[in-house]
């Protein structure tokens, strides 16, 4: 019984070993598995875009346009792909047709500097393009640029009272003017401040007679506006008005004397002449000294 026992035993082994065997041969003759891996999505390209809205006539800044990811298969021979060009190059571009926010910008949709309906795509409906002369300081210092907005201010003198010397003033003509090109140039970096010699403005028909009138009248000088606009700022009296609001009636102060300007003006204005009459038989003689206080 033992040695039966034993032999049953070795068998077991046997093929315990045998299959061992096949198995290992059977799984070393199957094929390796590939992992699976997912497709890469396809290529997107950077696509010129508005950042935001953009109505027609608007001045092109650096800051309006953003680089978009766009799909490679959606992108259209019109669309403006990164490395072609840069926002920088369409500074002072406008646009032709309106812009929503996230659109593709396309030439078809803005024009240049100098290419044919610039100026008839930049003005607004009903407003007209006037030419201002300037110098380094009434410029102000070459730093003003297309898209930015200014006053107008107008020094002039005014003319003597009786036998008051005649006194000088200045006075804001037109608030909030949108500036179109300087001398001819319309795509100036802010990065690169030029003396000019001409500002061309937008202003209405009316505005246009306005600046004409005041150029023969003394100088014309612009102040640059904030971008930030204060929510009070008091215009002037619409130019349609015949006749307009009275500048002493107006909430804001718009306009300056000399006798503001200096404490001296307005320490002489205090001051009459001193007439004493001389009689000489049966003539006089009115002589004028030195000065008293009124």
């Amino acid at each position: 019984m033992q040695s039966r026992s034993l032999v049953l035993t070795v068998l077991a082994l046997f093929f315990a070993i045998g299959a061992f065997i096949l198995a290992r041969a059977w799984l070393s003759n199957q094929p390796t598995a590939v992992p699976v891996t997912a497709a890469p999505p396809p290529a997107a390209h950077q696509v010129l875009v508005a950042k935001g809205q953009m109505p027609l006539g608007q001045i092109l800044k650096p800051s309006d346009l953003v680089w978009q990811a766009w799909p490679e298969g959606d992108v259209n021979d019109s669309y403006i792909v990164q490395g072609a060009k840069a926002p920088t190059d369409f500074a002072g571009w406008v646009v032709r047709s309106p812009l929503g926010k996230g659109e593709p910008v396309t030439t078809d949709k803005i024009v240049a500097p100098g290419d044919r309906g610039f100026f008839a795509a930049v003005l607004r409906t009903g407003m007209r393009a006037v030419s201002i002369g300037v110098d380094a300081t009434s410029g102000i210092a070459g730093f003003v640029f297309p898209g930015d907005q200014v006053d107008i201010l107008l020094t002039h003198t005014l003319p003597a009272e009786d036998s008051s010397q005649p006194h000088k003033a200045t006075e804001t003509i037109l608030r909030d003017v949108r500036v179109l090109a300087i001398d001819q140039r319309v795509s100036n970096k802010p990065s690169e401040p030029v003396l000019v010699h001409n500002v061309t403005v937008e202003v209405t028909p009316k505005e246009s007679e306005m600046i004409a009138v005041a150029t023969a009248m003394g100088k014309l000088s612009l102040s640059l506006r904030s971008i930030a606009q204060a929510a009070d700022d008091e215009e002037l009296a619409p130019a349609t008005d015949p006749l307009p609001m009275p500048i002493a009636d107006r909430k804001h102060q718009t306009y300056t004397l000399d006798t503001q300007a200096s404490r001296l003006l307005s320490a002489t204005d205090d001051l009459v002449p001193a007439h004493v009459t001389v009689l000489h038989g049966a003539q006089t003689e009115e002589v004028v000294f030195g000065a008293l206080h009124k």
